[in-house]
């Protein structure tokens, strides 16, 4: 059901759960995502399915439902042939199906609109290093159209997610300014560092005193990188933090795969709600039953008062 209270009352409440993977998810239910826009194109060519995709995460036990507007842009709808107002459509539908998918819940189901990086519309994993050679001021520009789109939707909030750089993380603070939705920012990050080797804690920081921002945090990183995280974005910021790593595999761009073994273990979020984590999730390749282990391990660890 849509929320009663706001996502920054809720955070200062209790710990709310995130979704998982939304790709992995939808491959699991056969849709084919071969395509330069990824799970986006299934906005036009079988919303259903995301709409499924979302509801099989509330079963699981998710309270936040991040959109699938990760890779939907102008830009990338322009390569496809799909004109300005039908991709504002398009923009505007990827917040519909998570807010239709929460209503199979008598429990507050929160929507996050998802405004990926730059490097998203590209397709080609440079989300996964940043520093395109654009100031500040460009990626704002390019950032600010969509922003205005879901935020015409109607979301709880606006994800601002797997950003590669700080530079990057100024720009999105930037194209949010006005949009009259609270946001959170959350970084993809390598061994304490931003995946364009910034000092984390200076990349955090560009959020402080920011009171739109209701969260900072990372996700679409190693599971062992996210406690160390966590930690940082806490003491730079004293604001909630928000985590939700990858199952622990790494993407190959050029073959565009998974690689490696999987390693998220629902246990190490306890760790992470003491650290200061209030929104916990999964990203890439973590599915339902990994966000139902996490739910009944968040759960039991309220119940024990550790919490």
């Amino acid at each position: 059901m849509k929320p009663v209270r706001t996502l920054a009352d809720a955070l200062r409440a209790e710990v709310l759960v995130l979704d998982g993977g939304l790709s992995n998810q939808l491959e699991a239910q056969g849709c084919d995502l071969s395509d330069a826009l990824w799970s986006a194109r299934l906005l036009a060519d079988g919303p259903e399915r995301i709409e499924e995709a979302h509801t099989a995460y509330v079963r699981a036990g998710a309270r936040v439902l991040i959109t699938s507007g990760y890779q939907a842009t102008f830009e990338g709808f322009a390569r496809r042939g799909v004109g300005r107002e039908d991709a504002a459509r398009l923009l505007a539908r990827s917040v519909e199906l998570a807010r239709s998918a929460a209503e199979s819940t008598t429990e507050e189901v929160w929507v996050a609109a998802s405004v990926g990086p730059y490097g998203a519309m590209l397709a080609d994993g440079s989300e996964y290093r940043g520093r395109y050679g654009l100031s500040v001021r460009e990626l704002a520009a390019f950032h600010r159209p969509r922003i205005e789109a879901f935020a015409a939707a109607g979301p709880d909030v606006l994800a601002l997610e797997t950003v590669p750089d700080a530079d990057e993380a100024e720009a999105l603070l930037r194209a949010a300014e006005g949009c009259g939705l609270p946001v959170w920012l959350s970084y993809t990050v390598e061994g304490g560092r931003t995946r364009a080797g910034q000092d984390l804690a200076e990349a955090f920081a560009v959020a402080a005193g920011n009171d739109r921002v209701v969260a900072v945090g990372v996700n679409c990183c190693d599971p062992a990188d996210a406690g160390p995280a966590v930690e940082t974005a806490v003491a730079a910021t004293g604001k909630p933090a928000v985590v939700y790593p990858n199952s622990g595999e790494r993407w190959d761009a050029g073959a565009r795969d998974w690689r490696g073994g999987a390693a998220f273990d629902p246990e190490r979020a306890t760790a992470w709600v003491r650290a200061g984590a209030r929104l916990v999730g999964g990203c890439c390749r973590v599915g339902p039953a990994a966000i139902t282990a996490l739910a009944e391990t968040l759960a039991a660890d309220t119940a024990d008062g550790t919490g």
